[in-house]
């Protein structure tokens, strides 16, 4: 599928990955939506990048929020395609140091903002990629964002990983599921990427989370993670796959 002219939606689209994603989709000639929190500075971020990028406000958690910004990247000539980076992550433990059950709240928060989020992305884009016409034997795409921690989680990440594994569960399904519209879906399991959430680290202790990277021994580009989104769209024999980006990474319990 080739993305000039086309439009393709972007959670989490003001900043990190998302952002790096609107780049290079932008380089390849389409348009952008930037999809974000009402708080964020999206509208600022979609100027700087001209006038294939616009925004749009959105909660993935609200589905009437999240649709009517969806809404906005098909009104530009219908959607091709959806990249959602949105997410996060809460540190949470099955017991505490006293012994008492964790956070049920911790929990269910991530899963909402994780997975569910996600399967709003996933169920409201392909009904809006559904009602384009196929260009040769595809609609569109839809790459979703999972983490080596739905492979590997570390002490601490029960809440993100169960999520985040839930991301990978739903991809084989998804892309049969959506076999018959023409939509592909795929998604990218990212390592310890170079964000600005870990920009605010010590030196040293970025240092030390490089160290643990096999090859390359540094973090992940944001733009690296772009380029491979941008190329998982492009790909029209690229399906139901989910994807490390994590330079050989194997995350140790802690």
């Amino acid at each position: 599928m080739e993305l000039n002219g086309l439009s393709i939606a972007i959670t989490g689209g003001a900043s990190g990955l998302g952002l790096a994603t609107a780049r290079r989709v932008l380089a390849a000639g389409g348009n952008v939506t930037l999809i974000d929190l009402p708080s964020s500075n999206g509208a600022d971020i979609a100027k700087e990048l001209g006038g294939g990028a616009s925004f749009a406000p959105g909660d993935i958690t609200d589905a009437d929020q999240f649709a009517a910004a969806l809404d906005v990247a098909h009104e530009r000539g219908g959607l091709r395609g959806v990249v959602h980076c949105a997410g996060a992550g809460r540190k949470m433990r099955i017991l505490d140091k006293e012994g008492r059950a964790g956070s049920l709240e911790d929990f269910e928060f991530i899963i909402r903002l994780n997975l569910i989020g996600t399967f709003n992305a996933l169920r409201l884009g392909a009904e809006r990629i559904a009602q384009v016409e196929p260009i040769e034997d595809e609609r569109g795409a839809i790459v979703m964002t999972a983490s080596v921690a739905a492979f590997e989680g570390q002490i601490g990440q029960i809440n993100y990983s169960a999520s985040k594994s839930g991301v990978v569960g739903m991809t084989i399904v998804a892309a049969r599921d959506l076999a018959t519209k023409g939509i592909r879906v795929n998604t990218i399991a990212p390592g310890i990427m170079d964000t600005p959430l870990l920009s605010r680290l010590r030196e040293d202790v970025r240092q030390s989370l490089e160290a643990t990277v096999p090859n390359p021994a540094r973090l992940g580009r944001s733009d690296e993670f772009g380029r491979l989104a941008t190329n998982i769209l492009e790909n029209g024999y690229l399906n139901g796959e989910t994807i490390r980006l994590d330079g050989a990474i194997r995350m140790a319990p802690r």
